[in-house]
């Protein structure tokens, strides 16, 4: 196994974007049922004129060099081809973390938190809040494709992202995720737990969404109305995960040979999981970002390969519940959470034991609040983490 760190430039051939355009500008419409609404899925009339945009009016090239400007690179650890972005402070007392995204998403989700976590100075912040950040592609998602001989688990990629924090040379650090991303935060502090300084999470849900049902009356205030919306969600919210989990091959067909297809699965997750005051997904998070990230999955195959990775990792999670029994253990290092008004977490059903710290919940954003509610995330970690670099 070679430790060499590679530079990467993002750089689509023109090729592959006039056919993305071509085939989305040639989409065979299904016949609408019912309502042109949200209630049997992503409406015809909406999909239709993203979908003109993303063919017309969207401009990859200026995308692609937005993401180029932060300097990132492939390395390969455990047999995963791995791409990260790495954005240095230019604050020389600057606390590194290691943000981790989820699925249907990627570091692209990121974007507008990097600028501010890495120079507070000139986001109109103070410096001593400042980051070295490092942002990987999940296995399997964009750059880390495909998906290498160790398969896809939490405590496996959270092996991985300590390996590759020790390789640029970081001997303590923040981890923050979000949806999965939350889960492989989490596990670093088993793996590395002399380096992990806290764990701030974000996107996470008040229970499993195979397990039972919530009890909303068990519950009161801003939490009875999440336990109802977590019930909402198991009854109606989780054919994605069903399938993704049983049957990734496939839908691995649909997915790498629609770009119209790989659109509105994603779609629909933006819609649902956004604030719920945003009445289209691109009234909750900037359209041209969003199908930068549609974009990135078309072009990196990573719809398939994503549906096999929420595959092996519900496998490894299945295994991994079964062999477990009483209390869950206490935090390995310091815990933050931010919950934003889209989320279902419950602290009483996440933290019964009050072992969290740093606890917020936040009347604006949702499960991408990196993208809808940039701000308030940063400003949340910052809060989170002002207590560590003090240690």
């Amino acid at each position: 196994m070679t430790n060499e760190i590679r530079p990467f430039r993002i750089d689509v051939p023109a090729a592959e974007i006039e056919c993305l355009r071509a085939r989305v500008s040639a989409t065979r419409w299904p016949a609408t049922a019912g309502p042109d609404d949200w209630s049997r899925g992503v409406p015809a009339g909406y999909l239709r004129e993203l979908a003109a945009y993303w063919a017309d009016g969207f401009d990859w090239r200026a995308e692609e060099a937005a993401l180029n400007e932060i300097p990132h690179f492939r390395t390969e650890i455990d047999g995963q081809t791995v791409h990260f972005f790495h954005a240095r402070s230019p604050e020389p007392e600057a606390l590194p973390i290691v943000l981790t995204h989820g699925w249907p998403s990627s570091p692209v989700e990121f974007m507008k938190v990097v600028g501010p976590l890495t120079d507070p100075r000139a986001h109109g912040g103070d410096p001593a809040d400042a980051f070295h950040v490092v942002l990987p592609s999940l296995p399997g998602y964009g750059f880390s494709n495909p998906i290498g001989e160790a398969g896809f688990n939490l405590f496996g990629v959270a092996r991985m992202w300590a390996e590759l924090m020790r390789r640029l040379g970081y001997e303590r650090y923040v981890a923050q995720g979000t949806d999965v991303g939350s889960g492989v935060a989490g596990m670093l502090p088993l793996v590395a737990p002399e380096r992990v300084a806290g764990v701030h999470l974000s996107g996470t849900g008040a229970a499993p969404p195979f397990g039972p049902a919530l009890e909303p009356d068990l519950f009161t205030g801003a939490d009875r109305d999440r336990a109802r919306k977590f019930n909402r969600f198991r009854e109606e919210g989780t054919g994605y995960l069903a399938l993704q989990s049983t049957r990734p091959q496939t839908l691995a067909y649909s997915l790498n040979d629609s770009p119209v297809g790989q659109l509105a699965w994603i779609v629909e997750k933006i819609h649902e999981w956004t604030d719920p005051a945003a009445g289209l997904p691109d009234d909750a998070v900037d359209r041209d970002q969003l199908l930068a990230n549609v974009s990135l999955y078309w072009f990196t195959g990573s719809g398939a390969s994503s549906a096999h990775a929420v595959y092996e990792g519900m496998q490894a999670w299945k295994a991994f519940a079964a062999q477990q029994s009483g209390p869950s253990p206490k935090p390995a290092a310091p815990v933050g959470v931010a919950v934003f008004a889209a989320d279902t977490t419950i602290r009483s059903l996440m933290d019964p034991d009050g072992a969290i710290g740093h606890w917020s919940e936040y009347g604006r954003g949702g499960h991408f609040a990196a993208m809808e509610v940039p701000e308030l995330l940063v400003e949340d970690v910052r809060l989170f983490s002002r207590s560590l670099r003090r240690r």
